[in-house]
């Protein structure tokens, strides 16, 4: 998933066989998909199939498939369209579209499951690659400062400022741009990175450079089996881990910045 959302692919849905990926024509790389697919036939059996997709009301279907669902009996996510259930404690609207981070894949359930275990309560918070901005708002939610986030799709931005004003969280802002590329100022108590491996080791000093001593960092969007890789250039950085979760094949990662370094 991490190599072909390099690709281009924007859209990833698992099944039990293995998971479907979907590019917009104009983006669509054979040759860049070819060498991906050539990589992985030296090592194993794949299979691949593609077909092209005749242009829908991707809201109406949207709308069919999407499910409400609750994380770890405290925080319901939901679309506008669905029924408010007042059981739960925290409540996130959603309105997706082409922005990734509606709850339903593993990783962003896991930040979730996790943010609500840390203290946010007048922190400083990044939320990095923020998609929906599903994290920013939690972190609002829970009681953040200020939140700043950025993506590097411009529907990302749309998205997420549309889903932060339908759950009344002012006190977020969001860039287009990489951390390199964006204003930021000040430092941060909490940084938030659901990417993916190779994203998150390459900017991982980044985030420790805008992380106070003592911080904390929630890394998740990689496997299992990618842990040990995530932890080596995590001690590189002087940072320590605190906890780690697991959902399926998929991990999270909480981590603190050494008081002394």
């Amino acid at each position: 998933m991490a190599e072909l959302s390099e690709a281009h692919f924007d859209t990833f849905l698992e099944d039990e066989n293995g998971f479907e990926a979907y590019v917009e024509g104009d983006a669509y790389d054979k040759e860049l998909v070819n060498h991906i697919k050539a990589k992985y036939d030296q090592v194993a059996t794949p299979e691949f199939s593609f077909s092209r997709i005749e242009k829908k009301n991707w809201n109406e279907e949207w709308e069919k498939s999407f499910s409400p669902i609750v994380v770890d009996d405290k925080c319901l996510i939901r679309a506008s369209f669905h029924q408010t259930d007042k059981r739960y404690p925290y409540e996130i609207i959603i309105t997706p579209k082409m922005s990734f981070g509606t709850g339903h894949h593993q990783t962003t359930w896991l930040m979730v499951k996790t943010m609500m275990t840390m203290d946010h309560k007048d922190k400083r918070v990044m939320d990095a690659g923020c998609g929906t901005a599903i994290l920013s708002i939690l972190a609002s939610k829970l009681g953040a400062r200020e939140v700043e986030a950025f993506d590097i799709d411009d529907w990302s931005v749309e998205n997420g400022n549309e889903n932060a004003e339908i759950n009344q969280c002012a006190n977020i802002n969001i860039q287009q741009g990489k951390i390199t590329e964006v204003q930021l100022s000040g430092s941060f108590d909490i940084v938030l990175a659901n990417i993916n491996k190779n994203v998150l080791l390459h900017e991982m000093g980044s985030y420790i450079s805008w992380l106070n001593r003592g911080g904390l960092l929630l890394l998740s969007g990689f496997l299992s089996l990618d842990i040990p890789d995530l932890l080596a250039e995590a001690s590189r950085h002087s940072l320590g881990e605190v906890q780690r979760d697991q959902r399926d094949t998929w991990a999270s990662l909480l981590l603190t910045r050494s008081v002394k370094e």
